[in-house]
Order: structure tokens, then C-alpha cells, then sequence
């Protein structure tokens, strides 16, 4: 699914009215259809509602739900704000059909002053202020409306965005001037503003809702983001022939562990495994060797020769993949070992952890990463990788995608929609994973997803793709059987299996 821009929303209504064809004012009227309905099926029509309507396109949209709430027997009272004597002409066409309804309770138009409403924990309210379009905070009288509906128990239903909040960056937008809504019913595509976790208090419960937009504008348009679904994910698979050995299914080197972090090195192995690499060597200090034996009987062992750290790279021949980070440690000796691993290796490598955080207190290593190199920071580590803390999840989704650009890196922006940063410039936001899959070692879990994926030959963007959202599809099965509370990362490796046959099958 793609993530359109606000300024290619405006364009595809544009398209739509042109090619399908379709008045405007009729498409307001089939997107208020939808929204009407969405509301009816959530609220009774005993329900008091009061819509408070802006003088653009969402205000008209807020006049015709009103209007058609009202017909089915909801008692509708309605606040148009015409400040500046200036409505949309459909805003105007939907205020000139509303005062023609004997149904509505009451209705009306605010030029000045205005004295608000009661608003009641009974009352519900629609609003539809401000829509996609806003491309500034709101201030004034606007942002003391906003500040009054916030400050009431009544429940808030969005039309398309709450207003006050911008369909894409909102870094330096004034937080307390935004719609806190309850439900936000967004029209045929997800803004790219409701991806971000520091937005989630405005929007609430997300429906989209399908005007029927025009499809070939959507299918010809170029995007920056998106939202990859399991369609996109199922023409990635690849079949395991039937005449295949362990050699011809890849060849994965994980380089992890610590003394006292042998458990990072036993996840990334058997998530390696899981991910269908024919063999898998493990390179970790010696004092993890009985632990990763007894562990992982699978994996052949690769032992450093200091018992707690590694200090020394690994071969890295007739390797296919190379994991390295989860559980490292940050000593000296293992910083000197992970940019001589670097160097030593020629083939695909995913970077994670501990593997990050050496980057980024040596900095002029960064140029040296190899080229479409795999790296999976959470926002903190990311934080880090770019020298600066980030202002809001925007910024710091900015910031992943200029590290990305700049060093030929896919950059794997770990969150609750996980996203692909890619050299090219794209986003891919992944759908699958849950919160119980905040727990410690998850990481490592998708690292040695990533790196058994390399290895079986898939691409670095693919293997990002397909590994991301197997790795949180094989969570959601494991929180859909044990619960979000009691996930712990072993769980999803053990639901490996499931989600590859659920995208197979």
C-alpha cells in the first residue's frame, strides 16, 4: 500500500473527478457515505453529536456526515467556522444542502464570537476542522477550540486527520494544538504522519475507508513510502528445490556473544537456522562454547581464542552471509576485530547491537562499511549512528534514510512499524509484529533472520522485506497462542516455521 504525500492526495481527488468522471461535491458526498456509516456502526443514534466543521474540504465533509447522520435519526448539532467569509465551494454546496434539512437540531455559523457547547461524556465529537491539507500549527481561536474538545469527556471522531496534525512532518508542530481523537476514519490510504509512535495520542483507533479513488492514479504514481502487505511478500518466496544439499542452501557466519551474553549468540544462531541457511558457523568467545553445544547442536563453532570477548575476526571464506553484533560487548580489542571482520568479508552483512554502537563512537569508520550493508538500529542506537538525538519519530526517520543515501546502506528502523530504509531513497513500512515482542533478545532474533535469508541468496532488500515481516508474523502467531505479556524472543523463533508455511501456503 502506498503512502501518499498531502500534496499527492490533493492530486488524486483531482484525478479521480477528472477520469472517473465525478463532481467533486459527489465524491465529498460518497466519501461522507463511508464516514457516516463507519460512525452509525460504532455509535447508536441515541447519541447527542456535535460536528464542528472548518470552511475547506473537511468541513464539507463534516456538513454532509451531519446531514446524513441527522436522516437517520441522530441528533446533530452543527458549528461551521467561516472566519474569514471564505468556504470551499463544496464546503458552501454542503452548507446550502444542510440548511435545507428540516432534521438537523441545530446549526450554526460562527463569523466571531463564539460560545461553545457543553460537551458531555455522552457526547459525541465529529471533527472536521481542518483535514490533509494543513500544512502549519494551529493557533488562535482554532487552538482553544482544539485545547476545549480535548479537555472534554466526550469522544472525538476524526474525518480523514485530527486536526492539527500534518499528514507528514509535525517536528515543530504545537502538540497541544492537535485533536486528541478517539477514532480517526482516514479516507483510501494512511498518512505517513499515523506510521510514527509520538503521534499515536492524536489519532487513536485507526479505520481507512475506501471512496473509491481512481486505481490507475494510484498504480501509475511513484511513492517514497509505503506499507508492504503479504501480496508484496508472497512474490518474494522463493521454493526450496527438491535436489538440493546443505551446501547449496547457503553458507551463514554469525559473530556474537559475550561472556555473559552467550544467549545473543544462541537466538541469532537457531533464528539463522530457522531461516533455512544449509549450515551456520558460530564465532564467539570461548567461554560460550558448552553453552552454544549444548544450545544449538546444529551449529559448528568458530572459537575465539579470549575466553570472554572477541578479539580476533573470522575467516570468512566460502561464506555466503555474515551477522555480527548481537551480544559483542563494546571492549577495544572487539571494536579492532569488528573493522578487521568488515574488511575480511566479501559478501552480503547484516550489522546489529553491539556492532552498531562500535560504529558509532568510531565514526570514521563509517566510510569504510561495505557497500548494502544490512543495519538494524532501534531508535536509540540510531540516535547514535547519526551523532544527534532526534526531534520526534519524523526527524529520526529523516535522519535513518540520509544514513541510508549517504553510505549505501539498507538501514532497518526497528519500531512498532518497522522501517526499510533503502539507498535509493524508499521507505517500506512492515504491518506484522506486535508489542510483546518488546522484550530482550528480539533483535537478535532478526538479525539471524536476516542473515539465514542472505545466505539461502535472497537480496539485501529482499532479505530486509521478507525478514522483517516473517519476523513479526512468526510473533504475532506467538502472541495470538501465548498472549503479548508472556512473549518472550525464543517464542518467535519457535513460530518461525508457522509464519514461513502461512505466506507458502
Amino acid at each position: 500500500m502506498k503512502i501518499f504525500t498531502s500534496a499527492q492526495i490533493h492530486e488524486h481527488d483531482k484525478y479521480t473527478i477528472e477520469h472517473e468522471p465525478i463532481s467533486s461535491v459527489d465524491l465529498m458526498e460518497r466519501a461522507a457515505k463511508a464516514i457516516t456509516h463507519a460512525i452509525a456502526e460504532r455509535w447508536a443514534a441515541n447519541t447527542p453529536v456535535v460536528v464542528f466543521a472548518g470552511p475547506g474540504n473537511n468541513g464539507g465533509d463534516a456538513l454532509a456526515v451531519a446531514r446524513m447522520l441527522a436522516d437517520k435519526g441522530y441528533q446533530v448539532r452543527v458549528y461551521l467556522f467561516n472566519i474569514h467569509n471564505n468556504l470551499s465551494a463544496d464546503c458552501s454546496v454542503n452548507r446550502k444542502r444542510l440548511n435545507e434539512s428540516k432534521k438537523i437540531k441545530s446549526f450554526s455559523e460562527i463569523s466571531l464570537n463564539f460560545d461553545p457547547p457543553q460537551l458531555t461524556e455522552d457526547t459525541l465529537v465529529v471533527d472536521g476542522l481542518f483535514g490533509s491539507g494543513l500544512n502549519k500549527p494551529l493557533s488562535g481561536g482554532f487552538a482553544s477550540l482544539v485545547k476545549y474538545i480535548n479537555q472534554s469527556p466526550s469522544k472525538v471522531v476524526s474525518i480523514d486527520i485530527p486536526s492539527g496534525l500534518m499528514c507528514e512532518d509535525n517536528t515543530y508542530n504545537i502538540r497541544t494544538n492537535i485533536i486528541r481523537a478517539d477514532v480517526t476514519l482516514t479516507l483510501q490510504y494512511k498518512k505517513l504522519a499515523m506510521m510514527f509512535a509520538d503521534n499515536q495520542p492524536y489519532i487513536g483507533k485507526l479505520q481507512i475507508l475506501d471512496i473509491g479513488l481512481s486505481k490507475e492514479y494510484a498504480d501509475n504514481t511513484e511513492c517514497k513510502y509505503c506499507i508492504v502487505d503479504e501480496a508484496d511478500i508472497r512474490t518474494l518466496v522463493r521454493p526450496r528445490p527438491d535436489f538440493v544439499h546443505k551446501g547449496s542452501m547457503g553458507n551463514a557466519l554469525i559473530v556474537a556473544g559475550s561472556y555473559g551474553m552467550a544467549g545473543a549468540a544462541v537466538l541469532a544462531t537457531k533464528a539463522c537456522l530457522r531461516s533455512g541457511a544449509g549450515k551456520v558457523t558460530t564465532r564467539t568467545p570461548k567461554n560460550n562454547c558448552m553453552i552454544m553445544q549444548i544450545a544449538v547442536p546444529e551449529a559448528v563453532l568458530s572459537i575465539d581464542p579470549d575466553a570472554e570477548v572477541l578479539s580476533e575476526s573470522a575467516s570468512a571464506d566460502d561464506i555466503d552471509a555474515l551477522g555480527i553484533g548481537p551480544g559483542l560487548g563494546q571492549a577495544e580489542t572487539t571494536a579492532v576485530a569488528l573493522i578487521g571482520q568488515f574488511k575480511r568479508t566479501h559478501c552480503p552483512i547484516v550489522a546489529d547491537a553491539d556492532a552498531l554502537n562500535i560504529l558509532a563512537n568510531h565514526r570514521a569508520w563509517l566510510q569504510q562499511l561495505p557497500k548494502n550493508i544490512i543495519m538494524t538500529p532501534h531508535p536509540k542506537e540510531m540516535d547514535k549512528l547519526a551523532s544527534n538525538a532526534a526531534n520526534g519519530d519524523y526527524d529520526r526517520l529523516a535522519k535513518a534514510l540520509d544514513f541510508a543515501e549517504r553510505h549505501d546502506a539498507f538501514i532497518i528502523l526497528k519500531g512498532h512499524y518497522t522501517a526499510v530504509c533503502t539507498p535509493q531513497g524508499k521507505v517500506f513500512f512492515n504491518n506484522t509484529g506486535n508489542s510483546g515482542m518488546a522484550t530482550a533478545g528480539s533483535g537478535d532474533v532478526l538479525t539471524g533472520i536476516l542473515t539465514g535469508l542472505l545466505a539461502r541468496g535472497y537480496s539485501e532488500e529482499q532479505a530486509c522485506l521478507l525478514g522483517v515481516y516473517l519476523h513479526g508474523l512468526a510473533g504475532d502467531i506467538a502472541a495470538g497462542k501465548l498472549g503479548k505479556e508472556s512473549l518472550i524472543a525464543s517464542d518467535i523463533i519457535d513460530h518461525l516455521p508457522m509464519a514461513f508455511r502461512s505466506i507458502q501456503e
